[in-house]
């Protein structure tokens, strides 16, 4: 049952199947198990979790995930839960309200089981999941790897059975990076659909809100298609969101749609087991039908480095803003490092990167004219080992952040699987609002070469 979806486990307490009580024990004891091994949960709310789900018990029928168990990335404020973003200054912060999104998961019936591993303000280096607080995360399919961040915690319990889904953030790939690393699927809305307000780097940041969005996580592509709606929606206090319809995956025709799809995109060339695994989810794609093309947009080249002038204009003072309103000391942060290294530019040069940003997003918008949704990598390479060094640029990451720029929507399902057994996933990329494509697609590639498959651990 641990391993089912979270439709089927909503299902099941529906129909008495199990009862909420039953499925929470369940998954406090998987976590029991799994977790020493992981370091994915901070933060257990067993009790008052056990307590939520003898209430659902007792008035079955209340919400899409009445007495379904699931846990949260930790920069994600939780009322009477200890949300700590992995900084110091937020050790022992239990705030009296949740984030939006939790409570929109909590109004249709979630019940929290606690708390999972973050980078300090989300902010992940050399591919991890780590912070002072906490420690480090690791991979459940092999624990000497990494998550990558900065969702890893949640990407790893997710995947190790502890909960059928999790919210993550993703400012630079830290929702679908991890998913990829950890076998399971993610979606990255567009930008402007689901509110910030209550996670940890919420609205406000001027240029930079649209680059972080909300989303979730799960091991199956129906959890995604099933809590997204959940999350979406105005919520009087975020300024940067839309309420914008959201389609019907089931409703798309996949013999309709035109696809690009790429492995190298000219600055980041992927290893055999990634380009296998994008190449096995276009050949499906267009076994069903689909127009399925060669194709690389020419801008995305340009995509790293921008993303990194964009973040760093003012040298880090957002993040330096961020780290002071959490009561946390700048110079002894895990970020520090980061800080140290950057230098504020001039108002022009600010300016002039702004300019470049619009341009980029306007020559990827003209690539999408021609087609319905992009195939391509997450990263080059399945989890690496904990000790390993990657080439130190921002090319590396360029199929990440392109779409960060762009702010368009992006799946991640599980797609291959590596010569090291560790799992391979590819990234979805669809048109602005057009998740239903993205998750079309992404359910057709799952169901077509396996999607998630339990660790050995």
């Amino acid at each position: 049952m641990i391993f089912s979806s979270a439709v089927s486990m909503a299902r099941a307490i529906r129909s008495k199947e199990i009862s909420s009580q039953d499925l929470v024990a369940l998954h406090l004891k998987r976590i029991e198990e799994v977790n020493p091994k992981l370091n994915a949960v901070v933060c257990l709310a067993a009790e008052r979790a056990l307590e939520e789900a003898r209430a659902a018990d007792a008035r079955p029928g209340q919400g899409v995930l009445h007495g379904v168990p699931v846990t949260l990335k930790d920069s994600f404020d939780t009322e009477g839960i200890v949300s700590t973003g992995g900084t110091a200054g937020r050790k022992h912060h239990v705030p009296a309200a949740d984030a939006v999104a939790v409570a929109r998961l909590r109004a249709q019936g979630a019940i929290i089981l606690g708390k999972t591993n973050t980078p300090e303000m989300t902010i992940a280096s050399e591919c991890c999941t780590t912070n002072d607080l906490f420690g480090r995360t690791n991979n459940p399919y092999d624990v000497a790897r990494t998550t990558s961040g900065s969702s890893g915690g949640a990407a790893a319990i997710v995947a190790a059975g502890g909960a059928p889904l999790d919210l993550g953030t993703d400012t630079g790939g830290s929702i679908r990076d991890p998913a990829h690393h950890c076998g399971i699927a993610g979606i990255k809305p567009t930008s402007g659909r689901v509110p910030k307000t209550g996670h940890i780097i919420s609205h406000g940041l001027g240029p930079l809100d649209y680059l972080t969005q909300v989303g979730p996580m799960a091991r199956y592509v129906e959890d995604l298609a099933l809590v997204l709606p959940l999350i979406c929606g105005s919520d009087g206090v975020d300024p940067g969101v839309v309420d914008m319809p959201l389609g019907d995956p089931a409703k798309v025709e996949l013999s309709e749609l035109r696809v690009a799809t790429y492995t190298d995109n000219g600055v980041c060339a992927p290893g055999p087991d990634v380009t296998t695994a994008v190449e096995a989810a276009a050949q499906v794609i267009g076994a069903a039908h689909a127009q399925v093309r060669h194709a690389i947009p020419e801008a995305i080249g340009d995509a790293g480095t921008l993303g990194h002038q964009m973040r760093s204009a003012d040298g880090h003072a957002w993040l330096r803003r961020l780290l002071a309103r959490a009561g946390s000391d700048v110079e002894s942060s895990s970020v520090a490092w980061m800080l140290e290294a950057s230098k504020p530019v001039t108002a022009e040069a600010f300016s002039c990167i702004l300019e470049r940003v619009e341009a980029f997003r306007s020559r990827m918008l003209q690539f999408m004219a021609d087609y319905d949704a992009i195939v391509c990598p997450v990263v080059p390479w399945p989890a690496l080992p904990h000790d390993a060094t990657v080439r130190d640029d921002f090319d590396n990451w360029s199929n990440l952040g392109a779409y960060n720029l762009t702010g368009w929507p992006c799946a991640v399902v599980r797609a291959g699987t590596s010569k090291e057994g560790l799992p391979v996933g590819v990234q979805i990329v669809g048109k602005p609002w057009r998740e239903d494509v993205v998750l079309a697609l992404a359910a057709h590639v799952e169901r077509e070469l396996g999607g998630y498959r339990k660790p050995d651990l």
